[in-house]
C-alpha cells in the first residue's frame, strides 16, 4: 500500500498548496491513502468545517490535529459529524470527537490512524503512550488494518523517538508532526516501522513556522506582548513523507520524504 502523510497545513497559502499538488501526487504515486495534519489551516489557527471539506476534495482522506485542534470556536460543534477530522487520542475522557479510526483505502484495504499528542513542553494531557498501547490492544497489522499508521504531534524529539521504538513492529509508520520544520531522519526501524521525527509543514517557509516574521521576532526581541501573530501566505512548500508498506505484514517497504514547491529544495519518490 502507498501511503503518504503531509505535516501541517498553515493558513491559505499551505491549503492552496495542497490543493495544487496533492490530485497530482496521487496520481503520479499511484497512492492509496493520504494523511493530512490540518491543525494550522484557518488562518494558522486550527481548522473549520468548511476547509475540511476543502482537503477531502483535494485528495485527503483523513485530518489529524494537535494542540491547535480548538482554536477555532466550530470546531467542538462539528468534528462529532465528522469522523475524518481527528483529534489528539490523549484528551481525557468526554472531549468531543475521535483520536483514531478504521478508514477505507482503495482496494478493498483498510488503514488504521491513530492521532496522539506529546507532553514533553506541551499541554499536559492524559499519557501518549498508555492512551496508544490502549487503542492497539483492539487492532493488528493485517488483522483489522492492512497498515496503521501514528501521527505523534509533540515538541520533543526525544519523546516522538522513544513512540517509535516502543510501537516498532507493531505499526507501518510513526510520523512525528507539530513543529514545522522537516527533518532528514526518515528511515525503516529494525523491525519494520517506517519513521519520520518531524514531517514539517505545508506552508510558506519563508516565516517563522509559518508565521509572518515580524511579530514572533518582536516577542523574542522585547518579550513583550504584541498584535496577534498571522500566518505567513507566500509561495508555500507541500512537505511530507511517502510511505509504502508490504501487503502480507503491513510493516514499511520504503520511506521517502516529498517537498514539493515552494522555497526548500525539492524532492518526490520515483513512482
Amino acid at each position: 500500500m502507498r501511503i503518504l502523510i503531509l505535516g501541517d497545513i498553515v493558513g491559505r497559502s499551505g491549503r492552496e498548496v495542497i490543493d495544487q499538488h496533492l490530485p497530482r501526487l496521487r496520481r503520479e504515486l499511484a497512492l492509496d491513502f493520504v494523511i493530512v495534519n490540518g491543525e494550522n489551516a484557518a488562518g494558522g489557527f486550527g481548522i473549520t468545517e468548511k476547509i475540511c471539506a476543502e482537503m477531502f476534495a483535494a485528495g485527503a482522506d483523513v485530518l489529524t490535529s494537535g494542540n491547535h485542534i480548538w482554536d477555532q470556536r466550530e470546531t467542538a460543534g462539528f468534528i462529532d459529524r465528522c469522523p475524518r477530522l481527528l483529534r489528539p487520542l490523549n484528551f481525557p475522557p468526554g472531549t468531543p470527537g475521535r483520536g483514531s479510526g478504521v478508514f477505507p483505502a482503495s482496494q478493498g484495504r483498510k488503514v488504521l490512524v491513530v492521532n496522539a499528542m506529546g507532553r514533553l513542553y506541551m499541554d499536559a494531557l492524559d499519557d501518549p503512550f498508555a492512551a496508544i498501547e490502549h487503542e492497539l490492544a483492539s487492532h493488528r497489522l493485517i488483522g483489522t488494518a492492512n497498515a496503521i499508521v501514528v501521527d505523534f504531534h509533540a515538541e520533543a524529539t526525544s519523546e516522538k523517538m522513544a513512540i517509535a521504538h516502543v510501537l516498532d513492529g507493531r505499526v507501518s509508520a510513526v510520523v512525528g508532526s507539530h513543529t514545522h520544520v522537516p527533518t532528514a531522519d526518515h528511515q525503516i526501524l529494525p523491525k519494520g516501522t517506517a519513521y519520520l521525527t518531524d514531517v514539517g509543514m505545508c506552508g510558506d517557509y519563508d516565516s517563522v513556522i509559518g508565521m509572518e516574521k515580524e511579530m514572533p521576532i518582536a516577542r523574542f526581541k522585547r518579550k513583550m506582548p504584541t498584535d496577534k501573530l498571522s500566518a505567513a501566505n507566500g509561495p508555500a512548500t507541500l512537505s511530507g513523507l511517502f510511505v509504502e508498506t508490504d501487503d502480507k505484514t503491513g510493516l514499511a517497504l520504503r520511506a521517502e520524504p516529498v517537498r514539493v514547491a515552494g522555497r526548500l529544495s525539492p524532492t518526490c519518490p520515483q513512482p
